[in-house]
């Protein structure tokens, strides 16, 4: 009886105290170092382990649900042999994250269906396993985010939101046909991020392109100077995983049934 009295005070401590993992695992490892003769100093380590953790998985968790990257687009099924050679030998270095503790960008260009953004977030995947904080973004649902906040005049505070993340991905920015008030929201972006926090951005069409995006020639100009100033490129050439998988899927279709097979022979 004394003893359930003092185990409910003892949880009900480790409660105020927000200590979950304490809470819930003491007793089974207080049996654990009862049976192995452990000392109190061990006791305690492994009670602060499982507390930390569970904290750190809790945090994780927190972080993936805020980041919006695509739940299936990770290193696990990013078929790695497709990529060119160049990017195969950077994937590993850029998955650590030095780039992004040197607020660098990283910028990845290939034409449609070449893994532009299966390959970024991969790395976002990676990146949040190592406790950076990542944001993804359509490049037009970044830029209409921007718009409406400058319309209420609150593009400062948006700003201050977006630069909570370490690393921001913007997917897809040469798809953005942009009148001037949109280019200059995605100017603006760029230019507070610029030496200060890492952007990730994919695009199908090349620097000389850019004009398309931003209208303006010395716009144009500046904007690649801030993105690329400190930046790793990445080239994503080859065909087109998506009209492979398509090619693929015809090729296995079941004959129709009464059709005959093609013949092989001459």
């Amino acid at each position: 009886m004394r003893k359930r009295t003092e185990d409910k005070e003892l949880n009900g401590l480790l409660r105020e105290l927000k200590l979950p993992a304490v809470q819930g695992h003491w007793a089974e490892v207080a049996g654990q170092a009862e049976r192995e003769g452990w000392g109190f100093d061990r006791f305690l380590h492994c009670l602060a382990e499982t507390e930390l953790e569970q904290r750190r998985q809790r945090r994780l968790e927190k972080a993936i649900r805020a980041s919006r990257l695509p739940t299936d687009k990770t290193m696990a099924s990013l078929d790695t042999k497709r990529l060119p050679a160049p990017v195969r030998r950077m994937l590993s270095a850029l998955c650590e994250g030095d780039f992004v503790d040197r607020a660098e960008n990283l910028l990845a260009f290939g034409l449609p269906g070449r893994g532009k953004t299966h390959l970024v977030c991969a790395i976002g995947h990676e990146l949040l396993q190592r406790g950076y904080t990542v944001y993804f973004t359509p490049a037009y649902a970044l830029v209409q985010r921007l718009l409406a906040a400058k319309k209420a005049l609150a593009i400062e505070k948006e700003l201050h939101r977006l630069d909570a993340f370490a690393v921001l991905i913007c997917d897809d920015i040469g798809y953005i046909q942009q009148d001037r008030d949109e280019m200059e929201v995605l100017f603006t972006l760029l230019a507070e991020r610029y030496e200060r926090r890492s952007v990730v951005l994919t695009s199908n069409l090349v620097f000389s392109q850019w004009d398309r995006i931003f209208k303006d020639p010395m716009t144009t100009a500046a904007a690649i100077d801030r993105v690329v100033h400190h930046s790793v490129i990445l080239e994503l050439t080859g065909q087109s995983f998506r009209a492979e998988a398509a090619k693929a899927r015809i090729q296995d279709m079941p004959v129709e049934a009464g059709k005959p097979e093609k013949s092989t022979t001459a």
